[in-house]
C-alpha cells in the first residue's frame, strides 16, 4: 500500500494534480479561519463553550454537528462559516424539483447544454441562499438576546453597516470556496466539493483525539474519567462500523441485461450479456441530512416553551425535551422512522423505472425473462424497493450510532460523529472516489493498484 502511494508521485501529471488539490484545500481551510469583521470572537467562543457544556440533546447535538461540518468555522464565526453548504442546499432543492417541474426535467435531458444551464441555475440559487442565511446570521449576532443569550455583546457596532458587511463577506467567501471546488474537479484529483466537505470534517479529528486522550488517559492535572477498556471497545466498534460503511457504499445489486444482436452492413452490434448496477445505498447521506433538522429544530423550539407562564403548554415542552434527548426511545424511534421514510422518498423521486425501461427498449435491450415496457419497469421498481429496504436498514444503524454514543455514553459530539452518521459516510465515500481516480491513473501507466485483487469502486 505504501509503495502504491509512492508510485503516485512518480507520475508527473498525477503529482501535479495532487499538489494542486492540496494547495486548493489549504486555501479553503485558510478561509474558514478568517474571523468575520466586527464580531467579538472571545465573547462568541465563551457563548459556544457555554452551549456545549449546558446544552444537551437537540441544541448541543445540532451545534456540535454544525461545528464538525464547518471545520471549526462556526466556533469563531469566520467568513467561511457557510462554506460550500449553500451550494449543496441549492443542488438538493433543484434535484428534488426536477422530478416535479417539467421545465427542469427537459433542461436535464438536453445534454451538455442543459447540464450547463442547470449548473448555472444552481449557482444563482446558491447565491440567494447564502445571502439569506448570512442576513439572519448577522441579525442573530447583533441581537444575541433573541437567541437566549442576554447580557452578551457579540458585535461592537451593530447596525445596517455590519449586516451588509457580513452578508457580502460571507457570500463572497462561500462563492470563492465553490470556485475552489470547481478548480479541484477540473485540474485536481477527486470531486472538489465533496473533498472540501471531507477536509472540513477531518479537520476536527485532532480535537476529537485530544478529547479522547483527556477522557481515557488524562492530561496534566486532569484525570481520566472513563475506563481504558471503554476506549478499546470504541476502537473495535469504529473499525467494524467503518468496514460496514465501506460495504454499504460499494454494495450493488446486479440486474442482468441482454442486448439483441443487430446487423448493420457487414458489422454486428449487441448480443452481449451485461448487468445494471443498482446501488444498495442509492440515497447516500440525503436521508440523514433531511431527518436531522426535522427532528432537532422542532425539538429545540418546543424545549424553549415556558411551562410556568403557559402551564397548558407544559406537555409540549416535556415532549420537546424528550424528543431532543438522544438517549430516549422517542428520539430514536422518530429519527429512525424519518430516515427510512426519506430513503424511500428519495428513491421514489430520483429513480425513474419507467424511463430506464423505455431506454432499454429503445436500445434493443431487455431483462431476461421479463417483457419489455411496463413489466420491466415494475420489475426494476420491485427490485429497487427491496434493495432500498436493505440499504435503509444499514444506513439507519450507521446514523443512530453517534446518537446512541452521545446520549447513553455522554460522548462528546466531536468524538461520536466519527463513529457513524453523515460524517463517516462522507469521509468513506469521498475517500473511495478519490482513491479510485488515483488508481485509474496508476493502472493507465502500468502501475499496481491499491488492491491486489479487484479494483476500487466509487459511489457512482
Amino acid at each position: 500500500m505504501l509503495g502504491t502511494f509512492a508510485n503516485t508521485f512518480k507520475i508527473p501529471e498525477l503529482r501535479r494534480r495532487i499538489l494542486f488539490t492540496a494547495w486548493m484545500v489549504f486555501i479553503s481551510r485558510l478561509i474558514s479561519m478568517i474571523p468575520t469583521p466586527g464580531v467579538n470572537i472571545r465573547a462568541l467562543q465563551e457563548v459556544m463553550e457555554r452551549i456545549r457544556e449546558t446544552s444537551s440533546g437537540a441544541t448541543g447535538g445540532l451545534m456540535g454537528m454544525f461545528d464538525v461540518f464547518t471545520g471549526g468555522a462556526m466556533h469563531q464565526c469566520s467568513v467561511g462559516f457557510l462554506s460550500i453548504w449553500p451550494y449543496i442546499s441549492a443542488s438538493i432543492i433543484l434535484q428534488l424539483m426536477t422530478a416535479v417541474v417539467p421545465a427542469l426535467e427537459r433542461m436535464v435531458r438536453e445534454g451538455e447544454s442543459g447540464r450547463q444551464r442547470m449548473n448555472q441555475t444552481t449557482r444563482y440559487l446558491a447565491i440567494a441562499i447564502c445571502m439569506f442565511q448570512a442576513f439572519f446570521l448577522a441579525q442573530g449576532l447583533q441581537n444575541p438576546a433573541r437567541l437566549g443569550f442576554g447580557g452578551v455583546t457579540l458585535v461592537a457596532e451593530p447596525g445596517f453597516g455590519f449586516i451588509m458587511m457580513t452578508v457580502i463577506a460571507m457570500t463572497a467567501a462561500s462563492m470563492f470556496v465553490m470556485w475552489l471546488g470547481d478548480q479541484i474537479t477540473a485540474r485536481g484529483i477527486g470531486n472538489g466539493v465533496s473533498l472540501i466537505i471531507m477536509i472540513n470534517i477531518c479537520s476536527r479529528l485532532p480535537h476529537a483525539i485530544l478529547m479522547a486522550w483527556e477522557r481515557y488517559i488524562g492530561i496534566g492535572d486532569i484525570k481520566a474519567t472513563s475506563n481504558i477498556f471503554e476506549l478499546i471497545l470504541l476502537l473495535c466498534l469504529g473499525f467494524a462500523v467503518t468496514m460496514g460503511t465501506v460495504m454499504l457504499t460499494q454494495g450493488i445489486r446486479r440486474v442482468p441485461i441482454h442486448s439483441t444482436r443487430r446487423v448493420v452492413g457487414s458489422r454486428s452490434f449487441g448480443g452481449q450479456n451485461t448487468y445494471m448496477p443498482l446501488r444498495v445505498n442509492y440515497t447516500g447521506v440525503m436521508p440523514i441530512i433531511f431527518a436531522g433538522p426535522l427532528i432537532t429544530l422542532p425539538a429545540a423550539a418546543l424545549g424553549r416553551i415556558d411551562g410556568t407562564a403557559y402551564p397548558w403548554l407544559a406537555w409540549l415542552r416535556d415532549f420537546g425535551q424528550a424528543l431532543s434527548n438522544p438517549a430516549t426511545a422517542l428520539h430514536l424511534t422518530v429519527y429512525s422512522v424519518l430516515i427510512l421514510f426519506f430513503c424511500f422518498f428519495w428513491v421514489a423521486t430520483q429513480f425513474n423505472a419507467m424511463q430506464i425501461s423505455d431506454s432499454l427498449k429503445r436500445d434493443g435491450s431487455f431483462v431476461p425473462g421479463i417483457r419489455p415496457g411496463r413489466a420491466t419497469a415494475e420489475y426494476l421498481d420491485s427490485v429497487m424497493t427491496r434493495v432500498t429496504l436493505i440499504g435503509g436498514i444499514g444506513l439507519l444503524i450507521i446514523a443512530i450510532l453517534p446518537q446512541v454514543l452521545n446520549g447513553w455514553m455522554n460522548l462528546d459530539w466531536s468524538m461520536a460523529s466519527f463513529f457513524g452518521g453523515t460524517s463517516l459516510l462522507i469521509v468513506v465515500g469521498v475517500a473511495l472516489d478519490t482513491l479510485r481516480q488515483m488508481e485509474s491513473h496508476l493502472l493507465m501507466r502500468n502501475y499496481d493498484g491499491f488492491l491486489k485483487h479487484g479494483r476500487l469502486q466509487g459511489r457512482r
